[in-house]
């Protein structure tokens, strides 16, 4: 897979207006994390009887509630990206089976990492990943500083060396988001180069103003379910 060079959001986005032309006025690396700390803290007092339903149903199985996945942050740091787990607990051995023994399933795998038909996730996890709900336990990533409310999304350091090329120095710079542009772009529906290219749209034009209108526009995406899968 080639990765994109770094320059402006390509046209065929539906969401190029999101970014271009916005200033850089009254941006502040301080204000954001301020916003996102505020935002993380409030959404987890709210969410937490939600929580507690959620552990214990994802729990049924015998296996742990939360998954951590290791990403890449800002400056390289890797850190633990939780989200609720959605796959059953030999999620690894399925996938290395199925990418084996088929084909097509392979080519899929390796052209968006994710899988339509993916026989790893189990009945909770398909409804938490069809409404995103399974990445809620990234607010407490956000409290922790290794992640913002609005971002990049996070990849592994292969993503990262195999798909991003000279634009991985722009992802390095910010915080990964629990939503972005991509999310609110049509996800999977999108190429990885597509993704790479969102990235660098949304961390060449910072600003406070965009990330409002991002989160604006996340409750849309998630209800209409577009990309997700």
């Amino acid at each position: 897979m080639s990765s994109v060079p770094v320059g402006p959001l390509p046209p065929h986005s539906a969401v190029a207006g999101v970014v271009t032309g916005i200033r850089t006025v009254g941006f502040t690396p301080l204000a954001k994390r301020a916003m996102d700390i505020a935002i993380a803290a409030a959404a987890l007092v709210a969410a937490a009887p939600f929580f507690l339903v959620v552990s214990l149903l994802v729990r049924a199985d015998g296996g742990p509630a939360f998954y951590a996945h290791n990403r890449v942050g800002r400056g390289g740091r890797i850190f633990g990206c939780l989200k609720f787990r959605s796959m059953v607990v030999d999620s690894q051995a399925r996938l290395e089976a199925l990418l084996a023994s088929d084909p097509e399933a392979r080519e899929e795998w390796e052209t968006t990492r994710k899988l339509r038909n993916d026989p790893r996730i189990t009945r909770i996890g398909r409804f938490l990943r069809a409404t995103s709900l399974d990445e809620l336990p990234q607010l407490i990533n956000v409290l922790r500083g290794d992640m913002a409310i609005v971002g990049p999304r996070p990849v592994t350091a292969s993503e990262l060396d195999s798909f991003y090329g000279a634009a991985s120095a722009h992802y390095l710079t910010v915080r990964p988001g629990i939503t972005g542009l991509w999310q609110v772009s049509g996800r999977s529906e999108t190429s990885y180069d597509q993704r790479v290219a969102l990235d660098v749209a949304y961390v060449s034009q910072p600003s406070l103003l965009a990330d409002l209108r991002i989160l604006l526009k996340t409750p849309v995406a998630v209800l209409s379910r577009r990309g997700a899968h």
